[in-house]
């Protein structure tokens, strides 16, 4: 079997199959945000949170169950750290006596429950987390096209928000899709995989340009090949080992970092495919040519200023 480095896999000639699934994953990600929309957390909605403590680890269900059967609406309920430690999430206005009613009623089925805290979330907390973490977002995002484009040339720029779009879409598209909670968390996990993906982009950006500076020839979809060939262990190698500490931070972390997890996951692997297939394969489209690479004057200048 030869090594990744000596394998040369034809990436560039199956893009128009990565675009289909790509655009099909990307229609499906955008129909589950309009149509299903996103269920936030009670970071964004508001809401009462109630953290209790059982004498021993008791059946998420079966709480969940009670207090849905007791009139409480929009129940989500979580272990916090130990597996006595539960934490009840509740989407309704904040009353002072709330605690002690949902540790009678917990008390009720006869487990011994203590109450640790009772707390409120504004929604105009919320719509301010929810507003300002939006634009964070966007900023993220223009920050990177600009230094895409500064560090090597607008097409690549192009190529590498194209990709964070189709990443963050994606992700955003699996937790509308799923109804999985959408909470700080999974926004940090989001600018992290921003993070992630386009440090893999410019790996292969940059042997691509190195690729096309140094080729004799003018065969566009083989440069594009063997530069993203030459740094396709490296990248397996990285999204490997990232995807194995994911996976074990989703079985053994518990539930209250379980979609951080999740959008993780999710990001990695759209991501390393995005870094191929919507930022590299996306140049050939733009018409990347050779002359766009050439180095200016003042480029040649400081090289020649380097040399002995």
């Amino acid at each position: 079997m030869k090594p990744l480095s000596h394998l040369q896999i034809d990436f560039m000639g199956r893009r128009k199959f990565a675009y289909i699934v790509s655009a099909a994953m990307l229609i499906a990600s955008i129909a589950a945000i309009i149509i299903l929309q996103l269920n936030f957390g009670l970071d964004f909605t508001g809401g009462t949170l109630i953290e209790v403590r059982y004498g021993a680890a008791p059946s998420l269900d079966a709480i969940r169950v009670l207090l849905e059967d007791s009139g409480f609406q929009d129940v989500s309920v979580q272990t916090f750290g130990a597996s006595t430690e539960v934490l009840i999430r509740l989407q309704q206005a904040f009353d002072a006596d709330v605690g002690g009613e949902v540790v009678n009623l917990l008390r009720s089925s006869g487990d011994s429950v203590d109450l640790v805290r009772s707390e409120f979330v504004g929604a105009q907390v919320g719509d301010q987390l929810r507003d300002q973490s939006g634009l964070g977002m966007l900023v993220a995002l223009g920050v990177v096209m600009l230094y895409v484009a500064f560090r090597f040339q607008y097409k690549f720029a192009i190529g590498a928000l194209l990709a964070l779009l189709h990443d963050v879409v994606i992700v955003v598209g699996v937790f509308a899709l799923f109804q999985l909670d959408f909470d700080l968390t999974v926004l940090a996990a989001i600018l992290a995989v921003i993070g992630y993906s386009l440090n893999d982009t410019i790996v292969v950006y940059d042997r691509v340009r190195e690729a096309i500076r140094t080729s004799r020839i003018d065969d566009m979809p083989q440069i594009f090949n063997e530069a993203i060939n030459a740094t396709l262990s490296r990248t397996l190698a990285t999204s490997g080992t990232t995807v194995l500490v994911l996976l074990a931070l989703l079985l053994l972390g518990g539930d209250m970092i379980e979609n951080f997890a999740i959008a993780l996951l999710v990001g990695i692997v759209v991501g390393t495919f995005s870094s191929i297939y919507i930022a590299a394969a996306l140049l050939l489209p733009l018409k990347l040519s050779r002359e766009d690479l050439i180095p200016t004057k003042k480029e040649l200048d400081e090289e020649e200023e380097e040399l002995p």
